[in-house]
C-alpha cells in the first residue's frame, strides 16, 4: 500500500523506529505496538480509502479481529483532503471523528510573543525525562483514567528516550527555575522531514509564548544541525494552537481524516 498521507508517512516511520510492527495486506496497514498496547495510534489499522456507510461494520470488524485484545478501536483514513462528514458512518457508530491539519515549514522564524523567561535546551538525564512523564500527566490530568493513563505515558517516554539516544531525533523542554514546563519532540522519518511529537504545556503556564517560543527553536536546531528540510506538524484545526505554529513560518498543507473508540469507562 502506498501512503499517500504525509501525516501518516511521518506517523508511520516513526512508529517503526520505535519498533512498532507494520503489515500491508494490500487495502490496509495494519500497525501493532506490543511494547505499548494501550497506545491507542500505535495500535490502529490504516485503510487506503474513506468507506461508505455499506463498508463500515466490515473494518470494525477487522479491527477487532487484527487487535483482539485492544480495549479501543482507531482507524485511519489515508488521503490528502476531507472533511469530518466524510467519516459519517463511523459518527453513527458511537466514534470520535477528527479531521486534522498537516501543516509544513522549510524555514521558522520568532513568534510575534517570544518567551525569553525560560531556558530552552534538549532533554538529557534521567531526571529530565522523569519531569517529561509528570508533564504529560499534567496535561492530560482528568481526561483519562490515571493508572492507565500513566502505564501508556511511560512506555510511550521510554519509546521517545530510545529515539534519542539512538540518534534519530531529540526532545525539546522548557524550563522555569529547573522545572520542566513546556516538551516536544522531533525525529527524522526520512527524506528530510522532521515530525514534531507532542507538543505540551503545562496547564499552570499557558498563555505566556512557551510553547511559540520552544517550537522556533526545536525547528531551527533540527534545520540547522539535525539535518531537515521539511519539517511536519499535525494539529487540530479547531484548537489555538494552530495559530501558534502558522505564527512562526507552518503553512496548512493536509488533512489527516481519523475515527477513534475510546476504551469503555474512559
Amino acid at each position: 500500500m502506498q501512503v499517500r498521507s504525509l501525516g501518516f508517512r511521518t506517523d508511520l516511520a516513526l512508529l517503526r523506529l520505535g519498533g512498532s510492527i507494520i503489515e500491508d495486506r494490500g487495502d490496509h496497514l495494519v500497525v501493532s505496538s506490543p511494547h505499548n498496547p494501550t497506545f491507542w495510534w500505535g495500535n490502529y489499522l490504516l485503510l487506503d480509502h474513506v468507506p461508505g456507510e455499506s463498508e463500515a461494520d466490515r473494518w470494525l470488524e477487522l479491527f477487532a479481529a487484527e487487535h483482539p485484545e485492544a480495549a479501543h478501536v482507531a482507524l485511519g483514513f489515508d488521503g490528502t483532503t476531507g472533511s469530518k462528514e466524510d467519516l459519517a458512518p463511523f459518527t453513527a457508530r458511537g466514534m470520535h471523528v477528527d479531521a486534522a491539519t498537516v501543516m509544513t515549514a522549510s524555514s521558522v522564524h520568532e513568534p510575534p510573543r517570544t518567551n525569553r523567561e525560560a531556558t530552552y535546551r534538549a532533554l538529557e538525564s534521567d531526571a529530565d525525562w522523569a519531569q517529561s512523564v509528570e508533564l504529560r500527566m499534567a496535561c492530560n490530568e482528568g481526561q483519562f483514567p490515571a493508572e492507565r493513563h500513566r502505564l501508556f505515558v511511560e512506555a510511550k517516554s521510554a519509546t521517545d528516550r530510545s529515539l534519542v539516544e539512538a540518534g534519530h531525533g531529540r526532545w525539546f523542554g522548557a524550563f522555569l527555575d529547573g522545572a520542566l514546563v513546556s516538551q516536544l519532540g522531533i525525529v527524522g522519518a526520512g527524506h528530510g522531514l522532521g515530525r514534531y511529537q507532542s507538543v505540551e504545556t503545562h496547564p499552570d503556564v499557558r498563555g505566556r509564548g512557551l510553547a511559540g517560543t520552544l517550537v522556533h527553536h526545536a525547528g531551527r536546531e533540527a534545520l540547522e544541525r539535525l539535518g531537515g528540510q521539511t519539517l511536519v506538524m499535525v494539529a487540530d484545526p479547531d484548537y489555538l494552537a494552530v495559530r501558534v505554529y502558522r505564527s512562526v513560518g507552518f503553512t496548512d498543507t493536509e488533512t489527516m481524516l481519523t475515527a477513534e473508540r475510546a476504551p469503555t469507562g474512559t
